[in-house]
């Protein structure tokens, strides 16, 4: 009996701990609490939200300003553990069939499995998962120093239904909310916009450069001056008043205008001068007391003479309208000479007036 009572507690122990091994695996493969999923929290807002349905009151507003605090910002750079409480015991671990599970790592020891994932630069790779890189999504740290997505991580433990790493197979591994990769793509970004805009710089003084100093290639020079001759040309077109009708209002006043002065010439020169007036006209000249000729200056005496061939004449002297006294040949010489001057506007060469002359003879 002593003996079939040993034999019947050996197979209940053995029943137990059969039990308890496969309960243990069960517990340990199965997908019971998420690291990622955080069922405690929506299980916990459930509750919440069913006591505030509870516990909801009517408010009466009356019309008077409250005070709003304003939400407190989380800073988005924190790093936190996702699950802090460590898996409750088997019944093979309470039997002692199988160590205990691990107690959570501390701030020192994540900051060592922080260190080891940064050598290894996993945070600098794609996600071993999606292939992807990090960028600014939800980055994940697990306890074996390999980091993934979080939304990767929560995919594959539903799809494989165990908690295990996807690259070490690690069991029951502890998760930490990173944010390496996000770090390191904004760094990323603003190196490439800085390269950007240090490019953009350095093109624009460039060009500037090339629009300022000659190269000094021979067709590269010609092109440069003939550019910057087409520019100076098109500069002053540009400065120019193209109005074509302005313009020839501007002629036609302009034609307008000599013509008056050509008429009132006309006038003053056409107009024949009567003896009597010749007369005056010698008085004011004998007034003056004019004894040189002012072209020559050679004497307007009657002694003068000038010999033509074999004979002798006096010199002949022209009286001028405007009772200035020449000799005529000199009068005649300096009409010849004059440019521009035709009769009958010649001009006298002291007053410059237009002028009719009369032959004195001395």
């Amino acid at each position: 009996m002593l003996k079939h009572k040993g034999h019947s507690s050996k197979k209940n122990n053995l029943a137990i701990n059969a039990v308890a091994l496969q309960d243990h695996i069960l517990h340990d493969l199965q997908l019971r609490n998420l690291s990622v999923a955080d069922h405690s929290k929506t299980q916990v807002q459930k509750k919440e939200n069913k006591s505030l349905k509870r516990d909801a009151k009517a408010i009466i507003d009356t019309g008077l300003k409250k005070t709003t605090q304003c939400p407190k910002l989380e800073d988005s750079e924190k790093e936190y553990v996702l699950d802090p409480k460590p898996p409750p015991l088997t019944l093979a671990q309470k039997l002692g069939l199988i160590g205990p599970p691990p107690p959570p790592l501390s701030s020192d020891e994540w900051e060592k499995v922080k260190q080891r994932s940064l050598l290894q630069g996993d945070s600098v790779q794609p996600c071993p998962i999606c292939k992807e890189d990090f960028e600014l999504r939800p980055q994940v740290l697990l306890s074996c120093s390999h980091v993934f997505h979080r939304a990767c991580l929560q995919a594959f433990e539903k799809f494989t239904n165990k908690k295990t790493c996807p690259l070490c197979r690690k069991n029951q591994y502890e998760t930490r909310v990173i944010h390496d990769g996000a770090r390191l793509f904004r760094i990323k970004c603003a190196t490439r916009i800085q390269a950007c805009w240090r490019g953009y710089v350095v093109r624009k003084w460039y060009q500037n450069l090339r629009k300022t100093v000659p190269p000094t290639d021979a067709k590269l020079r010609k092109k440069f001056f003939e550019k910057k001759f087409t520019e100076i040309s098109h500069r002053i077109l540009c400065s120019y008043n193209t109005n074509i009708e302005e313009l020839f209002a501007e002629i036609d006043h302009c034609l307008a205008v000599n013509r008056s002065v050509l008429q009132q010439l006309e006038e003053k020169c056409s107009h024949e001068i009567t003896e009597e007036e010749w007369e005056k006209i010698h008085k004011q000249a004998l007034r003056r007391e004019a004894r040189d000729c002012s072209i020559c200056l050679a004497p307007l005496s009657p002694a003068s003479s000038q010999r033509v061939g074999t004979g002798q004449r006096s010199r002949e002297t022209a009286l001028l309208s405007c009772s200035h006294v020449f000799h005529h040949a000199c009068l005649l010489a300096l009409e010849e000479f004059s440019v521009g001057d035709g009769p009958p506007f010649h001009a006298c060469p002291l007053c410059r007036s237009c002028y009719q002359k009369k032959i004195l003879e001395c």
